[in-house]
């Protein structure tokens, strides 16, 4: 499983993936995001689902770029779009008979040199993709259902971008809690718009530790300290514990 985070935010983008490959029993650190960069032209991939179409798909399109030119990034998604159905008519029917599902959701952002402003995409399987940004400002591929709801409480597009990565941070560590199948190292990808300058930064347990720890105490600090008065109504009905 994988857990890949796309953040829009006025100030510029945030992308942040976990790097854990499993395969049966065996577990393996993989780089899951892809940066290309170049003048005027700044975009990161990120990818969930089989690894052999991801890897055949990225090499499909970093041919492309050898000999195409595009100037506003949702062409460059197109192109992607376009090289996952060529891996899908080549290998769809192998892989369904052998057990696999075909299956690969893609997070694409950033901004070329005719865009207005960075951009962030999602991309489906079967090519189509739709466009991030007011009211969906991020994107969750892969380990979705653990890492949300900080998300949705703390992060919107006037947050700056220093506040989303340590939201996405959180989200992705509860993730990593409630799931064996997403880990460190995290790689990094942040972007500030009209920079054409992407950057990355990989982070271990190590350099996070202090972090995740002083988020779980802080988190039993807020428990505790939440009113439960509204609770007596419920408890009340219980026995003594004498009658017990």
């Amino acid at each position: 499983m994988t857990y890949c985070l796309g953040i829009k935010v006025k100030q510029g983008l945030i992308a942040l993936s976990d790097t854990r490959i499993t395969t049966g029993t065996d577990t393996t650190v993989k780089k899951k995001i892809t940066i290309v960069q170049k003048e005027n032209y700044s975009l990161f991939i990120m990818t969930s689902g089989l690894r052999s179409v991801r890897d055949k798909a990225i090499v499909y399109f970093d041919e492309l770029l050898e000999t195409e030119e595009y100037s506003k990034l949702y062409q460059a998604v197109n192109a992607f779009g376009k090289q996952v159905r060529r891996v899908a008519e080549e290998d769809r029917a192998v892989l369904e008979k052998a057990g696999f599902k075909f299956d690969l959701n893609t997070i694409i952002g950033g901004q070329l040199k005719d865009d207005e402003e960075h951009k962030l995409f999602l991309l489906y399987p079967e090519g189509n993709w739709v466009e991030l940004g007011q009211g969906a400002p991020f994107v969750v591929i892969g380990n979705s259902g653990h890492g949300k709801a900080i998300l949705n409480r703390i992060v919107d597009e006037d947050s700056d971008m220093r506040l989303a990565l340590k939201a996405g941070f959180l989200s992705f560590d509860s993730t990593r809690v409630s799931s064996n199948n997403v880990d460190f190292p995290i790689d990094v990808a942040l972007y500030k718009k009209g920079t054409f300058m992407m950057v990355e930064q990989r982070y271990t347990q190590h350099d996070l530790a202090s972090i995740s720890a002083q988020w779980a105490d802080e988190l039993k600090d807020a428990l505790e300290n939440i009113p439960g008065e509204w609770m007596d109504k419920a408890f009340k009905k219980l026995p003594p514990d004498n009658e017990i």
